[in-house]
């Protein structure tokens, strides 16, 4: 398997450069690039198209997660370790909702970085099996084992993926939204659109207000919560 990309995001120079020193020094990784702000990350991850980042929470500009919703919006998977000292409940959970699945809180050791550099590498590994390739049961757990948990709190009918979709598509909207209009955007039905912001709302992950008109019941606005 070719060397993985890597995109080391982190305000702070001499925490990036020891990130970088220590990921370079993994086989199978590679940094391309290294960023110091939000803006700055979102370019070099357009331009080197990495395969992982290592994204700090806290930024000068623009925020690391609302970097990375802006990035899911546009449909891009890149796999994200956070490296942060954020260790509250709601950045936590933001960030799960965006699909983060490695999340290291500082400071931590680099054996720990060395374990999610791993787990990413034998994620991607399965990734790249060929199409209507049959899985025995490790290979299974490979591709699916990483994302088991997060589906499991989910509510029945709920997709993870689905869910990161909707969240990505909140957090892109300027202002307010309805269900309708979230739905619009994704090719969803609004019942289901409902149900992924009614489920982002109850994990804190979004807001709800009424918007009342001239008649008729007043229409539910999500947004996501701000910062």
């Amino acid at each position: 398997m070719s060397e993985i990309r890597v995109v080391v995001v982190d305000d702070d120079f001499a925490v990036a450069h020891v990130n970088r020193a220590f990921v370079d020094a993994q086989p199978g990784f590679t940094v391309v690039a290294e960023a110091h702000t939000g803006a700055d990350a979102l370019a070099a991850i357009e331009l080197h198209r990495p395969q992982l980042v290592l994204l700090d929470v806290y930024l000068p500009d623009l925020g690391g997660l609302d970097a990375l919703r802006r990035l899911r919006a546009a449909g891009d998977d890149v796999e994200v370790i956070a490296v942060t000292a954020a260790r509250d409940l709601d950045t936590v959970r933001r960030a799960r909702l965006l699909g983060v699945r490695h999340y290291l809180v500082k400071p931590f050791s680099g054996a720990s970085l060395g374990e999610r550099l791993e787990e990413v590498r034998r994620g991607i590994a399965a990734d790249r099996l060929a199409p209507g390739t049959t899985l025995d049961q490790h290979a299974v757990d490979q591709v699916l084992g990483a994302v088991a948990s997060r589906r499991a709190t989910l509510p029945k009918g709920l997709s993870a993926v689905s869910l990161e979709r909707v969240a990505a598509q909140l957090g892109a909207c300027r202002t307010d939204a309805s269900a309708a209009e979230i739905a619009e955007s994704l090719g969803m039905s609004r019942v289901s659109a409902r149900r992924y912001l009614e489920h982002l709302v109850a994990t804190g992950a979004a807001e709800v207000a009424p918007r009342y008109g001239s008649a008729g019941r007043p229409e539910h606005r999500y947004r996501a919560p701000v910062r």
